[in-house]
């Protein structure tokens, strides 16, 4: 019977297949992608570390004094230590990300005991002292393009360097960008003398690790932190969690779209073959039995979307990998992620699409199991009765009840209650759907003197909403998803781009790539500020600074900060407060305000110069750079604290009349050799292109689901409005008797299709507004620690409506001229 009914018509189980595949398969390529990201990560951990037991760890990229090392190695427990000089580094010729390496200075003979992959194996087996050596990975002699045996300049802290290199690393990973050089030459040529950025420690044998990490946290300065295998994960793991998670999530909402179109599926072939099971329930079939092999359906259709889903989620991640990278976008991981197949995640994501598919045929299943034989054999319609007026408590309380998970806070660091939020409100829209139809119905119903179709057309669906709302349940789950993420895209897009307005007020901007380091001292300053052309020149350093061993480090910037007007500077969420007498007032980014719970007023210590250093909470600014928080501190204060006086960034105030290029090419020519080629240039109208590029990269993946939404919501129509045509065979032939026109049957259906469509479009656009407005309010300030402006896509929502009705109406007009195709006779021959 299954079988016969496919064969039929088997385009309505290759829909319903393919909005479960689709599901599924979107699931397991973002778990794929985000799977090989970690793998990634973990590696260049271990490449990196040298897979140490435990890290003692700069909180800056200026180190910790080099005292610290033998006062570690001493601590009870420790049965090795190798002291690290680790600095950022390109080849002075590249200065994107892909042109990065980490360069290393160890001590050979402690690195050959705590962390033996970082020694290189010299070309020709011999290896002999040489100042200038060098030895680098796989992935570096690609970035450098560079040979053993041949030279290559490096540039770190400010400074150039030539060196020779001598070998490879054999234990270093395949995608990990590493050179690693003597410590006493990294710390002589990179002016580092005295300095260390990290200890690698190897426990002795049966020790207790907690206990010996407690001793060593106990003796640590305050520019350095105790970093484990375990918190080393998290903390690059955190880069992109959240990214990860919300791709996840959307997946799954993607999913529950299919279901919801497999539901109406199923429901409006249930309608149309309700006599053939009231025959079978005369003849001895049991309600279980019927709903049984319904529910069987949606199993089959299930086992089939999900098998191809698995399929096309591994080829869609193959495809993202290669064409977005390991961060789908999202810039949180160099390229080089491996795609490996995961059959567990396979088998979830498999048993998730097939119980999408089974829970969406148990209610139609039940409903016909519970008609009667004798009213269903006659019937092919609505059972309800036209009086009846659909409850809409139900699916209000639902749509409370995510209002109310919307208020909730996060839960371990995820806004799990905010999508949890938007699957009740989304539930809740499509159970008030019938009461909705009726509601927005009954005024149309109620006029006179329409033409005889179009008010034939609406007293039919007024008098038919259960069905209605079958038909407008895939339109309005796939409808509201896209409407929801298209709004919340366009919000975030905006607020960005106003943002960019708003802090790149000057006429050309200087940065210089890879300088955490290092950067410009003040006698380049001065050189670059008297480029003929610049009419002004303000200077900034920004450094990298970790707080918490599990979590990204969130970055210093020291600028020019009028006390008395800081939003002069800083584009300030809410006033700011009063400094209190002989405080260092600090001004905290909103994902600050997020994760560590800082607000105006609040008094902290921040690790600068050595020392805790205490600072003032002044007030809190927006910024879309940096997810994981940023401080601004007056430069003044800044190099009070820290003695440093190095800048690596500046905003350029032309003299009027000046050429932009003109004065670039100036200022380059002014800089420092080794800075030179690591220094970047750039107008505002550039940088706001580069990043808004950037922003629509990142959200690449959102972009496709918003399009699939589309597809599924027009397939959706497709498949809705086919079936219920088709299944008013005999309703068509009756009207043809009694002398209704072919051409006007098909005008009613065309009106049908279009006031259907249109009271789904509206429907589904109210839904996705409102879900929108939790991505917006819950979910993006829980995951990214962003706010922003709510702003609509007033075209997408027009070309919207456009689409949906026409499509709706086109598709009940194609379906229509298929039903009318028998003729009058035998389209009643059953009512004899």
């Amino acid at each position: 019977m299954v079988a016969g009914e496919w064969r039929a018509h088997p385009g309505r189980a290759i829909i319903g297949a393919l909005a479960i595949a689709v599901g599924v398969a979107l699931g397991f390529a973002v778990h794929l992608v985000n799977r090989s990201a970690l793998d990634s990560f973990a590696s260049a951990i271990n490449t990196v570390g040298g897979a140490a037991d435990l890290q003692v760890h700069s909180v800056s990229p200026a180190g910790f004094a080099e005292a610290l090392y033998p006062v570690m190695a001493r601590v009870a427990g420790v049965a090795a230590a190798s002291p690290v000089v680790e600095l950022g580094a390109s080849s002075g010729a590249r200065t994107d990300r892909r042109g990065r390496i980490t360069l290393l200075g160890i001590d050979g003979l402690r690195a050959a005991v705590v962390t033996p992959s970082l020694i290189g194996a010299p070309m020709g087996g011999a290896q002999a002292p040489n100042a200038d050596a060098v030895y680098v990975s796989r992935a570096a002699l690609d970035t450098l393009h560079a040979r053993v045996g041949g030279r290559t300049a490096l540039v770190a802290a400010g400074v150039r360097r030539e060196f020779r290199i001598a070998g490879v690393l054999p234990g270093a990973g395949d995608d990990e960008a590493l050179a690693v050089i003597d410590i006493a030459d990294a710390q002589w040529r990179f002016g580092q003398l005295g300095r260390l950025q990290r200890i690698d420690v190897k426990l002795a044998p049966g020790v207790d690790r907690a206990a010996v990490a407690a001793r060593i946290a106990a003796l640590l300065p305050s520019d350095a932190e105790l970093v484990s295998p375990a918190s080393a994960g998290a903390r690059s793991a955190a880069l992109s969690r959240a990214y990860r998670v919300n791709l996840e999530m959307l997946a799954m909402v993607a999913l529950l779209t299919g279901g919801f179109l497999v539901y109406s599926a199923q429901s409006l072939a249930v309608a149309r073959r309700r006599p053939q099971f009231a025959l079978l329930r005369v003849l001895g079939l049991r309600r279980r039995a019927l709903v049984g092999q319904l529910v069987a359906e949606g199993a089959i259709i299930g086992v089939v979307g999900a098998a191809a889903g698995t399929a096309m989620g591994y080829a869609l991640a193959d495809l993202a990998v290669t064409q977005l990278g390991g961060d789908l976008g999202g810039g949180y991981v160099r390229d080089g992620a491996r795609l490996a197949f995961a059959p567990l995640a396979a088998l979830v994501f498999s048993g998730l699409g097939v119980a999408v598919a089974v829970a969406s045929s148990i209610v139609p299943a039940i409903a016909a199991g519970r008609a009667q034989p004798a009213i269903a054999l006659k019937s092919a319609g609505d059972l309800t009765d036209p009086r009846h007026r659909p409850r809409a408590l139900p699916g209000l309380v639902l749509i409370g009840l995510g209002g109310l998970a919307a208020l909730g806070p996060p839960l371990w660091g995820l806004p799990l209650l905010g999508y949890a939020a938007m699957a009740l409100i989304l539930a809740g829209g499509i159970a008030i759907m019938p009461a909705l139809a009726r509601g927005l119905l009954t005024p149309l119903q109620r006029l006179t003197g329409l033409p005889p179709v179009f008010d034939l057309a609406v007293k039919r669906l007024w008098g038919a909403p259960e069905q209605a709302a079958v038909a407008l349940c895939g339109i309005v789950a796939s409808t509201s998803l896209m409407v929801a993420m298209a709004v919340m895209v366009t919000s975030f897009r905006g607020s960005v781009d106003e943002w960019l307005t708003a802090v790149l007020p000057s006429d050309v901007y200087l940065h210089v790539e890879g300088a955490e380091a290092g950067g410009l001292d003040t006698a380049a300053q001065a050189v670059l500020a008297a480029t003929p052309g610049v009419k002004a020149m303000t200077f900034v350093r920004q450094i990298p600074l970790r707080l918490a061993a599990d979590r990204p480090a969130v970055m210093v910037s020291a600028q020019a900060i009028d006390a008395a007007n800081p939003g002069g500077a800083l584009p300030l969420i809410g006033p700011s407060v009063a400094v209190p007498v002989g405080m260092t007032a600090v001004y905290v980014s909103e994902p600050m305000r997020w994760l560590y719970g800082l607000h105006p007023g609040d008094r902290t210590t921040l690790p600068l110069g050595g020392a805790a250093r205490p600072v003032f909470v002044a007030g809190v600014w927006r910024d879309y750079a940096r997810q994981f928080g940023a401080i601004a501190i007056s430069d003044a204060d800044f190099a009070r604290l820290t003695g440093d006086n190095s800048k690596t960034e500046a905003a350029v105030t032309l003299a009027k009349g000046a050429k932009p290029a003109h004065v670039i090419a100036a200022m380059r020519r002014r800089l420092p050799p080794a800075l030179a080629p690591q220094t970047l240039f750039a107008e505002p109208r550039q940088m706001r292109a580069m990043a808004l590029t950037l922003f629509d990269r990142s959200f690449a993946v959102t972009y496709a689901l918003e399009a699939i939404a589309i597809i599924i919501g027009l397939i959706g129509v497709a498949a809705t409005f086919s079936a219920q045509t088709l299944a008013r065979t005999r309703e068509f032939g009756m009207l043809r008797h009694i002398g209704v026109r072919q051409r006007q049957i098909i005008a009613m259906l065309a009106a049908e299709g279009a006031a259907l469509g249109l009271v789904g479009v509206i429907a589904g656009v109210g839904l996705g507004l409102v879900m929108a407005q939790v991505l917006i309010h819950v979910v993006n300030p829980q995951s990214f620690h962003w706010t922003m402006d709510t702003k609509l896509p007033w075209g997408l929502f027009a070309a919207l409506v456009a689409a949906l009705v026409s499509a709706a109406a086109g598709t009940a007009v194609l379906a229509g001229r298929r039903a009318l195709s028998a003729d009058a006779v035998r389209a009643v021959r059953e009512d004899w």
